[in-house]
Parts: C-alpha cells; structure tokens; sequence
C-alpha cells in the first residue's frame, strides 16, 4: 500500500465509522490541528461546556449554598456510579474524589494495614512514576511502626514493551500484601490481563490495586467480573473530564467494611452533620471520601461522560483497535525508513489506545510536530513519542495526516533546528 492509497483507505474507514458523529459533539476551534494527546488531556465536550457555564452562573450564582441540597453532596456517589458504568462495577463502588496519587495512598494504605504481617508489595518499572512514589512513601511512613516493606519493581522481557510476567508471577508469594500496575501501561500501551493477575494474586492471599488512567474511557473494564480489589483512576484522559478533574477511586464491597481510610476526614464521618467529635467511619467507600469536592470540575465532568455512556466502551474498543492497528501499520512502512520503531505490543490484545513510536531524536522531533506542524502527540523520555487516539473525536484520517507530518518533518529535518534542552512540560 503505497502512501496514498493509505490516506483512500482512512477515508474510507471514516465513512464507515459509526462513531463519527460524536466528533460534532466536541470543541475544535482549528480543523486543522492534529491533535493526539487525548491519553493526556481530552478534548472539551460541548456538553461540559454549556454544563460549565450553568454550573458556574446557575447553581452557583444563584442557588448559592442551597446548591447542597440540589444535588451537589451527593455528587461524588452519583458521577462514580456513572463511571462505574464503563469499568464494569455495580452501584456504590466507584467515588469520585480528590486525586489518583491521593485515592492511591488510601487505597493502598487501607490494603496493607489490613495485613499486617504481610510485607511486600509487587509492582513494575512501567507503572506511572508518581505511583511508585507513594508507594514509597507509604513504605517510609509505615516502616516507622516497625514494619519493613519491600517494594519489588518487575522489569520488561523486551525493549521496554512488555513487562516480564514470568517474573511478575514468581514475585507474588504468601508474603504478599499488595500488587499494584497500571491497567494500561503509560509509555508503550501494553495493556496488562486483569482476570490473570487478579487471579494469581489472589491465589496467594493477596490484594491488588488496578490504576486505570490510560484504560478507562478507551477499552471495556471488567472489575466486578474479574473480583478486582481494588482501583483508582483519573477522568482527564479519555473521559475527557477537563485538566484537574477529580480522580475516582474503587472498592469491592465484599472487602469495603474491612477496610480503614488513613485519612479521617469530614466527608468520610458517619454522620457528618451531627457534627461528633469522634470519628466513626461512614458505611461501604465512601468512608474514603476526605473533604469537600471540587464541586465545578465535578459537575462539568459528570456532563463530559455522557458521549462516552453514548457511545458504550465495546464500540470505543473496536474502533481503538482498528486506528492503532493503522498506525502501527504507518510506523513501520512509512516511518522506518527514517529511523523510527515501534514501541508498543503489535497485538492489540496487549494494547491500550495509544502507540509509542521510538526514535533517539524523538524529543526534537516532538518539538517541531508541535512547534511547526501543528500535530499535537507527547514526549516520554527516553525516545517515546506518544500517538494517543481518542475514538469519539480522532479520524482515521486525522492519522493519516499525523503521519504524514511526521514525514515531512523527518524528509525536511525540521527537527535539527532544535536545541536537545527540553522544556519543562514534555
């Protein structure tokens, strides 16, 4: 297929696409930016526009504190049963609230308190840095109990694609306390299989805590099915919930009055407005709830679900795997040539809706995509361009055209004209 005849064939899968319609259902102010980073940020949705604005001059201009009563308070429930709609989780399960770092430390806290002499925690080199951070730091912060923690990071079986799951199987043991991975991994897409390490885990006595970020919103979630444990996960991404959207986190309820929050908060008591000054925990997850919520983001994200809950996941799936499979397609007949390789699994069944393509002037390349191309992806140190492609509003031929810039730039090296000191957001 020559390249031309590639751009016919994005065409022709646009006129088949029965997402196509959601597009319209999207902001763009420039039809001709290229724009694939919704694995970082989503695209804003007409509706959480028009919801921002009511929000904003309506419930808050006018209603005032009468807004709690209105549906407010009980918000961060409502929105996490509409997400739970997309993860496969029954009602009062999911919560919206606070952040991934912090629904992490919770999570993860609760989990190893509740084994006490449990002392490892398995979890990989591909996991978001900022995880392995808390987990860090709750290893520092319960290590001076006397406890001592073990975080073990499992490496790749290849160039940095594939976590090695034969040593991720052995790792897991009867002194495991926690396993923790990204459902979809942050740099080279490769999608982790729920049910298998769910299962192994727990054969081992073992819980474990699925991050979501990169899945949820681009491929069907099973957690109930699978008997996951425990989740967490961010709505900015392919919820396209808008920057700082609160996070959500989820709790099976066969472990949820097991559990303790390490952090008591208002919104977690009981009865809050009793206002005792004693806390006793709230009944099922929402004892994970800490205090008042970013009540305008929530709201405007709630509203930003709802061409995603449209759609439903299976449809979203189909076409992800039909628009990487295209793109991995283009890296390697088009962008080889020119020193690219591709850095995520060729099977789609081990991959999210993202591709990395590698390339030792990757960051420079980056630069003058964004710079000068007007084609938006990210950079991932430390050769890793990410190609994210959002089902609701990316084309085929928005894919198309993306590679096609790639080209020039790389046919013209427009990249040699900048410096290799990178900027502070990559």
């Amino acid at each position: 297929m020559n390249f031309s005849a590639a751009r016919e064939f994005a065409l022709q899968l646009d006129s088949q696409d029965p997402l196509a319609a959601f597009r319209n259902d999207f902001v763009i102010h420039d039809p001709n930016l290229i724009y694939l980073d919704g694995n970082s940020l989503g695209m804003l949705p007409k509706a959480a526009q028009e919801k921002a604005r009511q929000v904003v001059e309506e419930q808050w201009g006018k209603d005032l504190i009468r807004g709690w009563n209105k549906g407010w308070w009980e918000s961060p429930s409502r929105v996490g049963d509409k997400i739970g709609q997309l993860i496969g989780a029954a009602t009062g399960q999911v919560l919206v609230n606070d952040t991934i770092s912090l629904n992490l430390f919770k999570l993860a806290t609760a989990a190893l308190t509740l084994q006490p002499n449990k002392t490892r925690i398995i979890t990989d080199t591909f996991n978001f840095p900022s995880d392995l951070y808390i987990l860090q730091g709750i290893k520092n912060l319960l290590s001076t109990g006397g406890l001592d923690y073990q975080i073990i990071r499992i490496g790749a079986s290849d160039n940095d694609i594939t976590p090695d799951l034969a040593a991720l199987e052995a790792a897991i043991d009867e002194n495991t306390a926690l396993v923790t991975l990204s459902h979809v991994t942050f740099k080279s897409g490769y999608l982790y299989d729920m049910q298998r390490i769910t299962d192994l885990a727990h054969q081992k006595g073992a819980l474990v805590l699925w991050d979501l970020s990169h899945s949820v919103g681009a491929i069907p979630i099973h957690l109930d099915a699978c008997n996951a444990d425990l989740a967490i996960g961010c709505t900015y991404k392919y919820l396209n919930g808008g920057p700082g959207a609160p996070a959500f986190l989820y709790v099976n309820k066969a472990i949820q009055e097991k559990l303790s929050s390490p952090i008591w908060g208002w919104w977690g008591q009981k009865n809050p407005f009793d206002f005792n000054l004693d806390y006793e925990p709230a009944p099922g997850a929402e004892r994970f709830l800490v205090g008042t919520q970013p009540i305008i983001s929530l709201l405007t994200m709630e509203a930003a679900l709802e061409p995603t809950l449209q759609a439903g996941m299976d449809s979203i799936r189909t076409k992800s795997i039909l628009m990487t499979d295209y793109a991995s397609f283009l890296t390697e007949n088009w962008l080889a040539p020119f020193g690219f390789s591709l850095g995520s699994p060729l099977d789609p069944a081990k991959r999210g809706s993202h591709i990395s393509i590698r390339h030792a002037e990757g960051y420079r390349i980056n630069r003058a995509l964004i710079e000068e191309m007007n084609v938006i992806p990210d950079f991932r140190e430390p050769d890793n361009i990410r190609l994210g492609f959002a089902p609701l509003y990316t084309s085929f031929a928005d894919v198309w055209e993306g590679f096609d810039r790639i080209k020039r730039v790389m046919s013209e090296k427009r990249y040699e004209k900048y410096s290799k000191q990178k900027l502070t957001v990559t």
